[in-house]
């Protein structure tokens, strides 16, 4: 029998990452846990530690990193404050369904349940945004912790998983073995529930397919593009989950988002069947619950969705089923098909060309004809990351997305995401574009990040819209009191000395002419490029201005 080592914990633990195929990790460091970061020394060859400017963006970057690759994303943070700062990130992940694991060290065992120096009981903090939080109060029993951890954050419906590690508990001496790597559970769509949706299909007149979630590979994207073409299903994605279908396809529609199309809106009031694989039917993607009657759609409702708790939550199913996406399209491909008709489709594949057509805006810098531009111009594979804020708007509606290039964003409006998105996206494949998409408000809660790029080798572009005010609330504002505004200006900042003193390259553009060259001088940069892109306020959304607001 092969004779166990001695460790300490945080030995033990970093070997169980190495053992789960973690090759990274997001951090701010604390000293309550510097037995981990003692022992991730020892491994820099084999798994890299990227120490973030604020323990937020650390958190945003795993998210990100946890959608990128389907796998979790690993944040370190020390206790209190630190674990308070990353909680925006765990937020994220409960609600947009992505694989992470945050690791909070904790105060030791013998002071607990004295308020000690920052303490925080982590699984009651913690217990309504993660899947699963707990302690590990015996170092003898990590092997266990982080193999159940990394099971939990990546089956059924993916999400984050938090658990805090007593600093003392992480010097102990023990001899304990390791667990085996951990394989997720996904439940698979069964040849006979396949079926019965080829035939609630088959008697349709006007299908819509509804394509979002997590959990989609690119190979399971590819599929759902090969059903949605022999089948002639117009698919249209939920919010933010537009790089499931290449959008240069003519089954591509639309997306459900916060600047849904009226036109897609209408096609959905039209349609008698809506087959729903792997989105929740949120509200932002339902339009706060308005487009589809609650609780029984007058749509055909058919809804595939990997967690069982979900289907039925706000809408009764027609027909419904359990299966990750890539399973539920294996299985459908598998079948016969049931072409519908090829006029609705094409019908609706019309509207969503007409709504990418910036309209014509009298703006020094307009950013519909930007886009345009823009979206010939990025790499196939490139990642685009969308922060908080009306600006993604230009993103969402004007440029389009196909695997392998993604579109990553919070689809629970978390300001200050997009930077250290694209910053771990960067550093995962540095050859890879990445670019953000931000606000000025945005971008001063974590522009910083970018000083995490410069230390660490990415070459993120970000783009920041800066128009001087909260643009999402203002929009509101003027909606329901106009002309009284009231918290919603920004006072105007240096965002190029900002830039430059954090390693960025700077480049300011007023004019439409100037965003062009400044995009491809950004690419050329071996390294991260801030183009300043200077705004109107009037200019509110793609599809108003604040004079609208204010004459309805």
């Amino acid at each position: 029998m092969t004779k166990i080592a001695k460790r300490t914990g945080g030995q033990v633990l970093v070997d169980q990452l190495l053992i789960h195929g973690a090759d990274c990790a997001y951090c701010v460091p604390g000293e309550s846990y510097l037995e981990v970061l003692d022992a991730l020394h020892d491994v820099r060859e084999r798994f890299t530690l990227y120490n973030a400017r604020h323990e937020a963006g650390a958190a945003d970057m795993a998210e990100a990193y946890g959608k990128l690759t389907g796998t979790p994303g690993i944040c370190m943070v020390t206790r209190g404050p630190g674990a308070c700062q990353a909680a925006v990130g765990v937020h994220i992940a409960y609600q947009d369904s992505t694989p992470m694991i945050l690791l909070v060290g904790q105060v030791g065992r013998q002071t607990m349940d004295r308020e000690s120096f920052q303490e925080i009981d982590y699984r009651q903090m913690f217990a309504p945004v993660a899947k699963w939080a707990a302690q590990i109060d015996s170092a003898a029993r990590i092997p266990e912790y982080i193999a159940r951890a990394f099971r939990v954050a990546t089956s059924g419906r993916p999400g984050p998983v938090v658990l805090a590690l007593p600093e003392d508990m992480l010097t102990d001496v023990v001899e304990v073995p390791d667990a085996r790597p951990y394989a997720p559970s996904v439940p698979a769509l069964s040849p006979q529930d396949a079926a019965a949706v080829m035939a609630a299909l088959s008697q349709a007149q006007r299908p819509l397919l509804l394509a979002g979630g997590s959990g989609w590979s690119d190979a399971g994207a590819a599929a759902l593009q090969r059903f949605a073409t022999a089948n002639n299903l117009p698919v249209a994605t939920s919010f933010r989950r537009q790089d499931l279908i290449d959008n240069h396809a003519g089954a591509y529609v639309g997306d459900f988002g916060t600047g849904v199309a009226p036109s897609l809106v209408k096609r959905l009031a039209e349609a008698d069947l809506l087959l729903v694989i792997g989105a929740r039917l949120g509200e932002i993607t339902t339009k706060t619950y308005a487009t589809l009657s609650v609780p029984t759609p007058a749509q055909t409702l058919v809804h595939i969705h990997v967690d069982a708790n979900e289907i039925g939550r706000v809408y009764s199913p027609t027909l419904s089923a359990v299966s990750g996406p890539d399973a539920a399209l294996e299985a459908l491909c598998a079948q016969p098909t049931a072409p519908s008709d090829a006029d609705w489709a094409a019908a609706l594949r019309a509207d969503y060309l007409a709504d990418c057509e910036p309209p014509p805006h009298d703006y020094p810098l307009d950013m519909g004809q930007a886009m345009a531009e823009m979206r010939e111009l990025v790499p196939a594979d490139a990642v685009i990351t969308l922060d908080a804020g009306n600006h993604t708007g230009w993103a969402q509606r004007f440029l389009r997305y196909a695997r392998p290039g993604r579109q990553i964003g919070s689809t629970c409006g978390s300001m200050g995401y997009a930077v250290p998105a694209a910053v771990a996206a960067s550093l995962q494949v540095p050859a890879r574009q990445a670019i953000a998409f931000v606000g000025d408000g945005g971008f001063m809660m974590s522009g910083m990040e970018i000083a995490t790029a410069v230390q660490h080798g990415g070459r993120p572009v970000v783009l920041v819209f800066n128009n001087g005010t909260y643009g999402t609330i203002r929009m509101h504002q003027e909606r329901e009191h106009p002309e009284r505004i009231s918290g919603t200006d920004i006072v105007t900042m240096d965002i190029g000395r900002i830039s430059e003193g954090l390693g960025a390259v700077h480049i300011r553009v007023t004019q439409t002419a100037q965003f062009k060259p400044a995009l491809l001088r950004a690419f050329d940069h071996d390294g991260p490029t801030v183009i300043e892109l200077m705004t109107d306020p009037e200019q509110i959304s793609t599809r108003t201005t604040v004079s609208r607001l204010r004459g309805d």
